[in-house]
């Protein structure tokens, strides 16, 4: 067994991947902190009671209809057709492209928000079955205020897609700080000053920051990387017999990754008011690593991907994910040594004031202990997806997760019935551990057992490297807490910064990482 494939000689390639992966990295970061903030304004405004469980639960449907369309996914559709045309020389055609599909997709989102419309109700009270009927009428009501921001969404992530497949990162980095920045704004005018604060202010800021920063920034964007209003016809243009026939396994596969914070929800809904806060709060937390770490290597690598897949450079796209594998565990097993161990400090400092209390503290502490197992899982099955769909191979990971998804149905019902919101959040880690082992050896299966050695290789290597700086930061965190007399922001923040420092010096101590992530 070799510790590493031979080296390509493609080193400009990597220098460009790891530029990017930084821009992505760096907005990924500012996004996950104002996302922090914005759920640390409504922690202080709303707490963690029925009005926050309405507020997330107002995100269903809208979430739904996204996905029926495969918006998630509609960047990574569209990259490759993109691609290939630009490859080619063929700039024109690749804007016919874009408008030929971009039509219809514009024309069924807005039919599909049209017509959910008189059907909120009904549906909510179908999927959150322990919600009162004041619930039910007050999440409704938030639901029709962001459900129109989809339109938005959809059509922004074609926009995106532009800017991907020319390479352009920076201001696709900027839409969602513009709509985290929204949110917070809207939350503040909707509640501050009121004695019983709501959360419309929330959602009307999640309408403005979709038309703002998802659409209005990107159209901007895709302007200036070159896009233009087609010459000639786009009926029946080919490109969009292609875009739908790798859209629709995406539509029709009832995937993990989408459904995983859905399955929280439904499950946490029959748990005492808080347990639907209580996860959204220990799962965003959680996502913070997983977005700078893992989503911003599988966004900045995908485009590079693809375009080695097209170009006909098999092995040397094989040998780009083994790199951006390694760069994700070895990150990642950190990141999750340092949440585990400092999980209660980091929850106080964040979310601890106005009406989230000490409860609320501990109950999304012991979440965020069971998700953060989850982190290297979670960045894994990002870059072997992306792995799939740069093949233009969208229906091996989307029948990998419809079987994943309904496997993991009985684990969150047993582990709700034993552990409550705990096992909610072990649940998620299980399942997502389910869902990466099978698509990595589908992936390995098909490009090869040897890329797979220096990834395992790297995280033996690691693992226990991560497991003793995360003792010795939680040991560190108690030493400081135990000088406090009180618990408080201040003591979380001396603890969380002092367990911080003695994780990184322990990670970064051994040379072995950094020999892996330069092989």
């Amino acid at each position: 067994m070799t510790d590493s494939v031979p080296a390509p000689p493609v080193r400009g390639l990597y220098r460009k991947m790891g530029i990017a992966a930084a821009i992505v990295a760096g907005g990924v970061l500012a996004s996950r902190m104002l996302g922090l903030v914005r759920q640390i304004v409504f922690a202080w405004l709303l707490g963690a009671g029925a009005t926050g469980d309405e507020y997330f639960v107002a995100f269903l449907l809208p979430d739904l209809l996204n996905y029926l369309l495969a918006g998630a996914y509609m960047a990574i559709t569209l990259i490759p057709i993109l691609t290939r045309r630009f490859t080619a020389g063929d700039e024109e055609d690749a804007w016919r492209a874009f408008w030929a599909i971009t039509r219809p997709l514009a024309i069924g989102i807005t039919v599909l928000v049209v017509v959910a419309m008189p059907f909120v109700e009904p549906i909510l009270r179908l999927v959150e079955p322990g919600f009162t009927d004041a619930q039910v009428a007050n999440a409704a009501r938030l639901t029709r205020i962001v459900l129109p921001a989809q339109i938005f969404f959809i059509l922004g992530q074609l926009l995106t897609a532009v800017q991907f497949a020319k390479e352009r990162f920076v201001i696709p980095t900027l839409g969602p700080l513009i709509y985290n920045i929204a949110i917070i704004v809207g939350g503040l005018i909707g509640g501050l000053g009121r004695e019983h604060p709501s959360a419309d202010g929330f959602a009307w800021g999640v309408l403005v920051g979709a038309v703002i920063g998802i659409f209005g920034l990107q159209a901007w964007g895709a302007w200036r990387a070159g896009l233009r209003l087609p010459k000639g016809s786009i009926r029946r243009h080919p490109s969009v017999r292609r875009y739908f026939a790798l859209a629709i396994p995406l539509m029709l596969g009832q995937s993990l990754v989408v459904f995983d914070e859905q399955l929280g929800r439904t499950f946490g809904s029959l748990i005492e008011n808080g347990g639907v806060s209580w996860l959204t709060f220990g799962r965003q937390t959680m996502l913070v690593p997983v977005g700078v770490i893992a989503q911003a290597a599988g966004v900045a690598t995908y485009p590079f991907l693809a375009r080695l897949f097209a170009e006909g450079r098999h092995r040397e796209m094989s040998r780009a994910v083994v790199r951006a594998l390694k760069y994700v565990v070895l990150f990642s097993l950190a990141a999750t040594a340092g949440l585990m161990a400092l999980s209660i400090p980091v929850v106080r400092m964040l979310y601890e004031r106005g009406s989230f209390d000490v409860t609320d503290t501990i109950a999304t502490a012991g979440t965020v202990v069971f998700f953060a197992l989850g982190i290297p899982l979670w960045g894994i099955q990002q870059i072997l997806a992306r792995g799939f769909y740069a093949r233009e191979q969208m229906w091996a990971p989307v029948l990998v997760g419809t079987l994943s998804t309904a496997a993991a149905v009985p684990i969150y019902w047993a582990l709700y019935r034993s552990m409550g919101v705990d096992g909610l959040a072990l649940a998620s880690t299980l399942s997502i551990l389910l869902y990466t082992v099978a698509l990595a050896i589908l992936w390995y299966g098909r490009t090869g057992w040897e890329y797979a050695a220096p990834v395992a290789l790297a995280a033996m290597r690691a693992l226990p490297v991560a497991a003793l700086a995360g003792f010795a930061s939680w040991g560190a965190a108690e030493w400081v807490l135990s000088r406090f007399s009180m618990n408080g922001f201040g003591p979380a923040v001396v603890a969380v910064a002092v367990g911080g420092v003695v994780l990184l010096v322990l990670v970064a101590a051994p040379p072995w990482p950094r020999r892996d992530l330069s092989a």
